[in-house]
């Protein structure tokens, strides 16, 4: 009996196992979907002792990577694709370099952009080790610490570009020649000087066709992220360097004090100031990333997933990848970015692809910080095989956009009007640092039209304004197979409208919307974004109270410095003290400051991320009760004092930037005492 007993309790607990494997099994292939699951990050080790802050990337022919870094060391890394799963190995290649964040393989050598000169790097023993140096350009330097310089990207003629960073005084300066600039050097060494109007252009590239674009990253005359394509004699927006237009040489005549300075939107100076490029896609700030990096273009045929021809654009501050699929209308680019892939280890500066059609990815945040932990990195990001259900691209059309899907869309999904929300805003322009979002504006989808394959949506979007950034967000629309959008929006720059497609026939595919949304102010309801009031003004004193009589217990001094943080860290204050705090925003991006309550930092840095449009005119300081006391948003350079009584109950409680992206990293502790 006793065996049999045994034998039954094993069938039993062996047939439970099943149930509980199958359950298991079941929600597994039930689960919503990831990034990961289609877009697999590799981390390559690094030697203990390396200080790989990635500056530039090469790929050689051999398989070998060669990676510059801030340091001065240029690295040849063997086996980078960790092949049998075996690790990689290193060695010291080049040092001594100044701050190398370019580098290229062309024609047997790698060559590398220092601060102040092109370096070709030659091995003349075969020893993997260089031992001589060519100076093959020279660049001026002022000696200013944001004077960097990067490239060569090889252009389809042989023909090398690239650019140079303005210097910084509180503001984007050419402190020396060219500064500012994106230069075109043929082999021989003959510069010639390509455009102008650049601020901080880490990343540029050009597709295969030869057409040359460059990234730029939010701050003055910068009202957010960009992208723009180059062409010779372009100015971009930034005066500083029409300093050096009447060189010999210069495309340019136009001087920094013809530039207009009246805060209008971009588009709609540059209809009195043609001079000026416009971009020709917006990363909206915050919203997409907040300091865009280096552009690739998938060339793959497909061996890196659905986005053949597209470009991907990485962010530094955010540590993540961002995707862009562009079209012509009218002879000029537009297009639209989307999410692609989050979660790298540090801010990624440069991106090149692999023999694999894999995409290295290189980082570094010092200085700048991120949102990744590491103050380096180097990893590869490769595709699994699976095919994500995205927007594949979104074209313009007479009367609204074209949606075109990587996978089947379900048809009741798509057809129905509250799967779809369309709202368009712009930035300043101006010479101050970075812009609020300004005339935002809910637009009125009128006709909804579903391709007979289900491949494509077709939306008639009524107001449509040139010049502006369209969001479109679909987080109703679902797959055949019932799976939402692995990211459920994009934001579409119009600069001029398909006037050849024909318009939708309303008479079939009209909707009616059933709730007008009457004002900009309402935008945050039909975005996700979190719907509440201001914060009440208890939380932001800026004069003393009276009944303080002009007398204070405590002052708090607290400024900020470079990668994300605050210059002081903790303080101890007696609990129901009366408090004057000084925020001195030293940084060259903005911030605010805000006093949470104890072990709730986590929840009001989300929350702040998820205000969206409406974020800047907040502050980006979410209506919640964990919210005690806060700041505006500081410009760079400029200071703020508040005022405030400490709990009354003992604890640790948080100081933060809640500025998207920064509350990871930006925090502090004010330790409350009886």
């Amino acid at each position: 009996m006793k065996k049999i007993f045994s034998q039954a309790v094993f069938r039993r607990a062996a047939f439970l196992l099943f149930l509980i494997v199958g359950l298991l099994g079941a929600n597994a292939q039930n689960r919503p979907l990831v990034e990961e699951d289609f877009y697999r990050i590799v981390t390559l080790p690094v030697p203990e002792g390396v200080q790989l802050e990635v500056g530039g990337l090469a790929v050689m022919p051999d398989g070998r990577l060669g990676v510059s870094t801030r340091r001065g060391d240029v690295w040849l890394v063997s086996n980078p694709y960790m092949k049998n799963g075996t690790p990689p190995t290193y060695k010291r290649f080049a040092s001594g370099l100044h701050e190398s964040l370019g580098l290229a393989y062309i024609k047997g050598n790698l060559w590398a952009t220092q601060r102040g000169e092109v370096t070709i790097l030659k091995d003349n023993n075969a020893d993997e080790v260089a031992d001589e140096y060519e100076a093959f350009y020279k660049f001026p330097l002022s000696g200013n610490y944001h004077e960097y310089s990067y490239g060569p990207v090889v252009l389809p003629d042989n023909d090398m570009i690239y650019t140079l960073n303005l210097g910084w005084e509180g503001k984007g300066v050419s402190l020396s020649k060219w500064r500012g600039w994106m230069l075109k050097i043929s082999p021989d060494g003959k510069m010639t000087p390509w455009a102008t109007g650049l601020r901080s252009p880490a990343g540029f590239g050009a597709l295969k066709n030869g057409d040359i674009f460059y990234t730029e990253n939010q701050g003055d005359w910068v009202g957010s992220g960009r992208m723009t394509h180059l062409e010779k004699g372009d100015f971009a927006g930034n005066p500083s360097g029409l300093r050096w237009t009447s060189e010999e040489g210069s495309p340019l005549s136009i001087k920094p004090t013809d530039v207009p300075d009246t805060g209008e939107p971009l588009y709609e100076v540059a209809k009195r100031f043609p001079s000026i490029k416009i971009p020709a896609v917006w990363f909206p700030h915050t919203l997409m990333g907040i300091s865009t990096a280096d552009i690739i273009e998938d060339t793959f045929g497909g061996k890196f997933g659905p986005f053949e021809g597209q470009l991907f654009v990485g962010d530094q501050g955010h540590s993540k990848i961002m995707r862009v699929y562009l079209e012509k209308i009218n002879g000029k680019y537009q297009g639209i970015c989307f999410p692609f892939r989050e979660g790298f280890q540090s801010g990624i500066l440069r991106m090149r692809w692999g023999l694999d059609a894999s995409m290295f990815v290189g980082m570094t945040s010092r200085g700048w910080s991120s949102t990744g932990k590491d103050e380096f990195g180097l990893q590869r990001l490769e595709w699994t095989g699976k095919m994500p259900f995205e927007m594949k691209t979104v074209k313009s059309m007479t009367d609204g956009f074209l949606i075109e899907f990587t996978q089947p869309v379900s048809k009741a999904t798509a057809k129905a009007l509250e799967s779809y929300q369309v709202n368009s805003f712009t930035y300043k322009y101006h010479h101050n640092y970075g812009s609020p979002i300004i005339n935002a504006k809910k637009l009125k989808i009128k006709g909804i039209q579903v391709s007979e394959d289900s491949m494509s949506v077709r939306l008639a979007v009524d107001s449509l304004r040139l010049g502006y950034i369209h969001e479109l967000r679909l987080e109703g629309v679902k797959s055949s197979t019932n799976r939402p959008l692995l990211h459920t929006f994009g934001y579409y720059t119009l600069n001029n409208i398909n006037s050849e497609a024909a318009p939708m026939d309303l008479t079939k595919y009209a909707v009616v919307e059933k709730k007008e949304v009457e004002n900009a102010h309402d935008v945050h309801k039909m975005s996700g974004m979190s719907k509440g009031t201001n914060v009440a003004s208890a939380k932001r004193v800026n004069e003393m109270p009276a009944d303080w009589n002009g007398k204070v217990d405590q002052t708090l001094s607290v400024g900020t410095k470079p990668g994300l943080k605050f210059d002081v860290t903790k303080f101890q204050v007696k609990a129901g003290s009366k408090i004057r705090l000084i925020f001195n925003n030293n940084d060259d991006m903005l911030h605010n400051l805000v006093i949470v309550k104890p072990k709730t930092v986590t929840k009001v840095g989300e929350a702040a991320f998820l205000m969206g449009l409406e974020g800047e005119a907040k502050a980006y300081v979410p209506a919640l009760d964990e919210v005690l006391f806060h700041t505006g948003l500081m410009q760079p350079e400029s200071q703020e004092i508040i005022y405030f009584e400490a709990p009354s109950t003992p604890g640790d409680y948080t100081f933060v930037c809640t500025y998207p992206g920064h509350y990871t990293l930006m925090q502090g502790i004010i330790k409350v005492v009886k």
